[in-house]
């Protein structure tokens, strides 16, 4: 017998953030085929005071609690919900690497946020490509979107297109994926702002520990943030003068590190041993198994949160030394550490497979092309360079100063 379409309801229920609106609905169990009650949290009372409100962003984020019919046209939301369940979902395919929970998390947004209000009710084969690239060319000039975001809704949106045709919902043939030919750009008009030696140290003094020791660390060794959060101490080997790197910390969670050269261990100086060891000496979570920089307020149950500790420490210590004005809406957290480093060692000369070696990526082009920036003396001293070999050294014999 077919399953009705169905629309659930919606009511009030007291949860963590506050009372919230619940979306209530039925699904069908796959274990012994019994129909039971599911709920999604639609928002809080307090970001949408009514029922009617309540609904109408349940329209917004076009949820789908029915199973799609693949006997009729399918729209892309009916793609876009299969997907979700088998890509997106706790059980994802055990053939291919799981995703991140962060990149996860991430696909969901931009599937909730800007695929399905736009294009959710729209039959998936009757999308244009043209269509897509007037879209993203008008969320570019309107919301100011960098390339890289842009991309980034395109690769999402083609993903569900492959995952329809891997599936059979819908033909396998290169037109039936009109992001096959959607042309858009990826590289990224921003530029990371880079910290001398100088200001990084401006920088240290202004700042308590842990957070000092913190951010020497990400500024010495190019750790990622997350990957300094989520250090235990059975991670750092004073004897060998080794950091290991087995675990990230995002958005709430534990992680894997970035890819396997992510996962080389990194070398602790003398120097950066002595901060490490004399934090380990004050914290009150010192056993192996501890966070390295563990939360305070959990009682060292979980680490400290990247976003707070940029708003609360690092971003007021530049505001202070001047590296940045008060209210600049610059980006700038401990990335630009990272960036920092790699420049500051292309710049001294140091071998590029060392830099690459030392920030862990997989490829020396990724440290040379988008983390070895080069500052306005270098460039000068460049063109002193170039333009004393062209001048023989002198431009009194040259003849040209008098021209």
């Amino acid at each position: 017998m077919a399953q009705r379409h169905q629309r659930g309801w919606i009511k009030k229920e007291q949860r963590k953030n506050g009372e919230t609106w619940m979306l209530f609905f039925r699904t069908t169990r796959k274990s012994d085929g019994k129909r039971v009650e599911q709920k999604i949290p639609v928002g809080t009372v307090l970001e949408f005071p009514s029922k009617a409100s309540a609904w109408a962003e349940l329209e917004r984020q076009q949820l789908q609690i029915n199973k799609p019919d693949f006997r009729r046209r399918i729209l892309f939301a009916d793609l876009a919900q299969h997907y979700q369940q088998h890509e997106l979902g706790e059980q994802q395919n055990a053939i291919v690497d799981p995703k991140a929970h962060t990149t996860v998390a991430g696909y969901k947004r931009v599937l909730r946020n800007r695929l399905l209000p736009r294009w959710g009710k729209k039959i998936a084969l009757s999308i244009q490509p043209l269509e897509i690239e007037q879209w993203l060319s008008s969320l570019k000039e309107e919301e100011r979107l960098e390339n890289p975001t842009l991309d980034k809704m395109r690769r999402v949106m083609s993903l569900v297109y492959k995952h329809g045709q891997r599936h059979g919902l819908i033909p396998r043939r290169d037109e039936c994926n009109p992001l096959r030919f959607v042309r858009c750009k990826t590289t990224s008009g921003y530029e990371a702002m880079i910290l001398t030696p100088e200001q990084a140290f401006s920088v240290l003094i202004g700042l308590p520990d842990p957070e000092k020791t913190l951010t020497l660390l990400a500024a010495s060794t190019g750790l990622r943030i997350s990957e300094c959060l989520g250090l235990q101490w059975q991670d750092v080997n004073f004897k060998e003068s080794l950091i290991y790197v087995r675990r990230t910390w995002t958005c709430g969670k534990v992680g894997m590190p970035k890819s396997k050269a992510s996962q080389a261990p990194v070398p602790m100086h003398s120097l950066l041993a002595d901060f490490m060891s004399a934090w380990r000496k004050q914290t009150l979570y010192a056993q192996l198994t501890d966070w390295v920089f563990p939360s305070l307020k959990l009682s060292g149950r979980k680490p400290r949160a990247a976003n707070m500790l940029v708003e609360d420490y690092l971003r007021p210590a530049a505001v202070r030394t001047g590296i940045i004005g008060e209210g600049d809406p610059c980006r700038f957290g401990f990335h630009n550490l990272r960036h920092s480093l790699a420049s500051f060692l292309v710049r001294s000369k140091i071998d590029p497979k060392t830099v690459q070696a030392l920030l862990r990526h997989s490829d020396v082009k990724t440290t040379l092309q988008l983390y070895a920036h080069s500052v306005s003396a270098d460039r000068m001293a460049a063109q002193g360079h170039v333009l004393h070999a062209i001048l023989g050294g002198t431009t009194a014999n040259s003849g040209l100063a008098a021209d």
